[in-house]
């Protein structure tokens, strides 16, 4: 396990790498969720690069997360979009990756999903979304706004602030007033899943604050390529840590399988 920091841009960004070097083999890259950062991962890429062995299993803070720079807000509402255009494919560039599969959950499942359909990138063989979003409910507005709530006058200030630092602030209401701007309520990405060329796993709790078994119909009725969909019963917005032994054997076989196909291709 190493951690150094990417510089991307003139921006230092929080990185945690396992496994063989990216350049040894397939990149397992993951992408966090809106609130999250390399160590709020806990240890889902530990356990992901014990089981995969073959497999460099990086996970990198976002700007304004974690121990990254900070970032200027307010952020644009775009920037999930802006993300998966001008950052991932800098960050594959900055590691050196040959292919990558990537793991993304919620905020980070969407950006992961807007690489695949918009950047047509040779070096993406997959994409696991866990708790993804496609189009914007009511359900996640209203739970972010409980959010607020109790970042303003409860305890989840205090809580992030041992993961984020002096970016506790940036990364809640860069994440916070995005969503719950009125010019988001019709935010979607629907429109571009069917560009996705990929295979696609995608893992959904039914019981998630934030997002409906909606989220999996527009995947369903979307997404052309391959696509798995594994509904988790009383899970909530965090697969890999409320289920993490069914999350774990999930995206452990969907990788295997994919690098099996990428494999025999090439022979």
């Amino acid at each position: 396990m190493t951690e150094t920091p990417l510089k991307i841009g003139g921006v230092q960004l929080e990185c945690r790498r396992l496994g063989p070097a990216v350049s040894e083999g397939p990149t397992l890259l993951l992408l966090h969720e809106g609130l999250g950062c390399v160590e709020l991962w806990r240890n889902f890429p530990d356990e992901l690069a014990a089981r995969l062995p073959q497999c460099a299993v990086v996970a990198f803070s976002r700007q304004g997360y974690g121990r990254s720079d900070s970032i200027e807000l307010p952020r644009p509402l775009d920037y999930k979009e802006r993300e998966a255009v001008n950052v991932v494919p800098a960050v594959l560039d900055e590691l050196g990756c040959n292919d990558v599969i990537l793991v993304g959950h919620s905020d980070g499942a969407t950006i992961a999903a807007y690489f695949a359909a918009e950047i047509a990138d040779p070096r993406l063989r997959g994409v696991v979304l866990m708790s993804p979003y496609f189009v914007n409910e009511e359900k996640c507005v209203l739970s972010i706004e409980r959010s607020l709530e109790a970042f303003e006058a409860g305890d989840l200030r205090d809580r992030l602030e041992r993961y984020h630092g002096a970016n506790v602030d940036c990364a809640f209401y860069g994440w916070c007033d995005a969503w719950l701007a009125p010019g988001f309520r019709d935010w979607s990405i629907a429109d571009v899943l069917p560009k996705i060329s990929v295979p696609v796993l995608i893992l959904q709790g039914d019981d998630d604050p934030y997002g409906t078994i909606r989220q999996v119909e527009v995947a369903r009725d979307r997404i052309e390529a391959p696509l798995e969909v594994i509904m988790l019963a009383g899970c909530g917005h965090f697969p890999f840590i409320e289920r993490e032994a069914e999350s774990l054997e999930a995206v452990t076989g969907f990788v295997n399988r994919t690098l099996k196909t990428l494999n025999g291709a090439a022979e």
